[in-house]
């Protein structure tokens, strides 16, 4: 994020934080006004979802700007979990996006108290070999704040145990694709689960994964398998 931003593209990102709530709830993974998000806005400050306002009615004033020394502008409080938002922004210059949610498999993992191992590849999203579980504390308080910073070391994503799960990311659109892309490996790994014994990846493939994933979505990545025969294809 610039270090400021104009009223415009201040405006425009109030709107583009309640759009991704909206779309959180309308894809089913929150539900209510139990998920929250944030987004840095300079050096010292932040914009966060307001406490108890469903996202339908959300409007851009509603959304809350704050510094890290706690204080906040505007007409309504932040959300209960403000201080693991301020904290994970203060000590994860790498990312600039927040996201926690209730989503439902995320959250019957952490009430299992469970890490999700690497039962998919795509767990390497989250930056790791596994997606840890935060130890338990009430909701809101510095202690959930200090055991999610401690699980997130190194990492994107987290479970907080008997809660939900939190996402980090370069920008909105980026935390939310993790987003879906935990709960769709938390739903696998519980499937699993019920089935039998996953057979989980160990750590020689994922390094493999991790590299892989280095060079995914390049365009100037050589294959020797693979050659391009033109912008148009001929005729059939």
């Amino acid at each position: 994020m610039p270090a400021s931003l104009s009223a415009l593209s201040h405006l425009a990102l109030r709107t583009e934080i309640i759009a991704t709530c909206r779309e959180m709830n309308a894809s089913g993974v929150n539900q209510g006004t139990s998920g929250n998000v944030s987004v840095r806005v300079g050096k010292d400050r932040f914009l966060v979802t307001p406490t108890g306002i469903p996202y339908a009615g959300m409007t851009e004033d509603q959304i809350v700007e704050m510094t890290f020394d706690g204080t906040y502008y505007g007409p309504c409080r932040p959300t209960s979990e403000w201080r693991f938002h301020r904290d994970i922004l203060l000590h994860r210059p790498d990312i600039d996006t927040v996201i926690h949610t209730h989503s439902m498999f995320s959250t019957v993992i952490s009430c299992l108290r469970r890490d999700i191992p690497a039962v998919h590849y795509m767990v390497a999203a989250a930056g790791g070999e596994n997606i840890r579980c935060a130890d338990y504390a009430t909701f809101g308080s510095q202690a959930l704040s200090d055991n999610a910073l401690k699980a997130l070391d190194g990492r994107l994503a987290c479970l907080l145990a008997n809660h939900g799960l939190i996402v980090l990311g370069a920008n909105l659109r980026k935390a939310y694709s993790l987003l879906v892309e935990v709960e769709t490996i938390a739903a696998q790994y519980w499937r699993t689960l019920a089935v039998g014994t996953p057979v989980i990846l160990d750590s020689a493939e994922m390094q493999n994964v991790f590299a892989m994933f280095k060079v995914y979505g390049r365009q100037d990545v050589a294959d020797a398998d693979l050659r391009c025969g033109g912008m148009v294809a001929p005729a059939a």
